[in-house]
């Protein structure tokens, strides 16, 4: 749901809310998923649901309804697809003379009930409804949803998995019995979606009582679905099936891939993991989309500084880059990103990857599988007698895959790899407290990224804010900011970014160039507070100031840098 600065706007005139409780409830938003009333009744429980709605029906002049008594079927829910009354988070009551009676719950999002009137071709009045009791509404009625996505259209008719013929595959179908193929119907339109919307992760949950898909869309789950907890194992089934996987086998952890033709230019790949829970097998599907390969780095969101140190690095003919970060936060496109810039006939590059993310013309790729002991250390190791010019290793995990890497940078090789730390400095010191001596860490570093994602604001509904000076000097802003009279934006929501108020994802990054002086330092085995204090004096941004400078160029919000760095 869109983080709606109308509702935040009227409970802050009423004197219910700060600026500071807004961006902590926008925090809760962006980092739980939550609705904008459930996350200020959860950061103040004395604004319960039916306060803020008593509120809004003042300010607006609309009436409150109870919906707890009805059902979806017992109210004219063909008048606006169900998957729009869930996104939107509204509920058709009455239609009489061409007008509607909608049910909403957040009145300030004005262009969604413009969208729905002009569908509907009705005139609008708006009516007020508990959160809660929709959500309960929409959860009772999960079998009515599952059956509108089944009998929805087959625009997703024309894709098909691609196959190695061990299975049929005709038409993205695999010979099914006419009771399985709304099954069928269904996963194929949650994948299909699910790429369409951009979305980087499919969930499908079983729980004791219900069963839920969520999309990972720009960092963020979302429910999608929730077909009957009754139909869990064919759902498994079929996406088993599809993955080349053992439909059989219920009780330990599988891998698998399969591949999704989208149309004959586009070929989407997903890595497939399934785990046995408590009610039922969880899956979980990473869309590999090939395109990401060949993101130049220009696209990432590197500053120009930034990225002349980064392709000075990269063109050096030894040493070894170190990317760092969380899981999620774009460290392998980075990589990618760098390979595509040296790949070409005159070099040798090779890379181990757990597992291999995107399969890339012109490069080596090993994929690790240390249950029959190909290990990024033995990987390396036999990297160095295939004559390579550039080695890639996914990611240092250990003492040994450390060593060997180290070994490589410093006989000849550029070496490219990942490592999870918090900033760029901790880099440093892991590999020191992982048993690699100081001189040599000192001597292979060449340059260490560390980064995060964060979600960009929509350029079609961004507004600018009203923030108090002490809550941008909180965020890291400057006198010379407030004394300008800066303003940053933040999101609304809007039709073209799914009312979240944010469309795609960009870089944060912390770049550090190994210079004389944190060499130095690292031989006199220095610690990251003191690594990071000596980066800053030589004028390198830390994550924060990164995330800032994007605020700054209108590209982010307050919200979003504040939840992925630390100040």
């Amino acid at each position: 749901m869109a983080v709606s600065s109308g509702i935040f706007t009227i409970l802050l005139q009423a004197g219910l809310i700060s600026h500071d409780e807004i961006s902590c409830a926008s925090k809760l938003m962006v980092n739980e998923g939550l609705p904008i009333i459930d996350a200020l009744s959860k950061l103040k429980p004395d604004l319960t649901s039916i306060k803020i709605m008593q509120i809004l029906s003042q300010f607006y002049g609309i009436p409150i309804f109870d919906i707890n008594s009805y059902t979806l079927q017992s109210l004219p829910n063909e008048v606006i697809p169900v998957n729009m009354m869930i996104d939107y988070q509204v509920i058709p009551l009455t239609i009489r003379d061409n007008r509607l009676k909608l049910g909403v719950v957040d009145p300030t999002q004005k262009e969604r009930y413009e969208q729905i009137a002009f569908k509907s071709g009705l005139a609008v009045d708006l009516i007020l409804v508990d959160s809660n009791s929709l959500h309960n509404l929409f959860n009772q009625n999960s079998a009515s949803y599952f059956q509108t996505i089944c009998l929805d259209d087959e625009s997703f008719g024309g894709m098909s998995f691609a196959d190695d013929g061990q299975n049929e595959v005709q038409n993205g179908m695999v010979n099914s019995g006419d009771d399985d193929q709304p099954i069928v119907k269904f996963v194929h339109k949650v994948i299909y979606d699910a790429v369409q919307i951009g979305a980087s992760d499919i969930h499908f949950e079983p729980y004791e009582k219900n069963y839920r898909v969520r999309y990972r869309i720009d960092g963020v789950l979302s429910e999608v679905a929730s077909p009957p907890s009754g139909l869990k194992d064919k759902i498994a089934a079929r996406i088993k099936v599809v993955s080349k996987l053992d439909i059989s086998e219920k009780r330990v952890p599988q891998d698998g891939r399969l591949r999704l033709s989208m149309s004959q230019n586009q070929i989407i790949d997903f890595r497939v993991s399934t785990l046995p829970t408590a009610f039922g097998e969880k899956i979980v599907l990473r869309v590999l989309d090939r395109k990401s390969a060949s993101i130049g780095i220009e696209a990432l969101g590197f500053d120009d500084w930034q990225k002349n140190i980064i392709m000075d690095t990269i063109h050096r003919p030894y040493g070894m880059v170190l990317v760092t970060g969380p899981t999620g936060s774009g460290k392998t496109v980075t990589l990618y990103s760098c390979l595509g810039l040296l790949n070409g006939a005159s070099r040798n590059i090779s890379t181990a990857e757990d597992p291999i993310e995107i399969p890339i013309s012109g490069i080596n790729q090993v994929a690790i599988n240390e249950k029959t002991g190909l290990t990024f250390g033995v990987a390396l190791r036999a990297f160095l007698r295939q004559d390579p010019d550039i080695i890639m290793v996914g990611e240092i995990r250990d003492k040994d895959t450390a060593e060997m890497a180290i070994k490589a940078a410093q006989t000849g090789h550029l070496v490219l790899s990942t490592l999870h730390t918090n900033d760029a400095p901790s880099a440093l010191t892991r590999l020191v407290s992982m048993g690699i001596p100081t001189y040599n860490v000192g001597d292979a570093i060449l340059t260490i990224i560390a980064q995060r994602l964060v979600r960009k604001l929509c350029p079609h509904c961004k507004t600018l804010g009203k923030y108090d000076a002490d809550v941008l000097l909180k965020a890291g802003f400057t006198n010379d900011d407030i004394d300008s009279g800066f303003q940053p934006y933040e999101p609304v929501g809007c039709e073209r970014c799914h009312s979240t108020g944010y469309r795609g994802r960009i870089g944060i990054f912390e770049v550090m160039p190994i210079s004389d002086a944190l060499r130095t330092m690292i031989l006199h085995n220095a610690t990251s507070l003191e690594l990071a204090a000596q980066a800053r004096s030589e004028g390198i941004l830390n994550l924060r100031q990164s995330g800032i400078l994007k605020v700054r160029q209108g590209l982010t919000s307050i919200a979003e840098v504040e939840a992925n760095t630390n100040n």
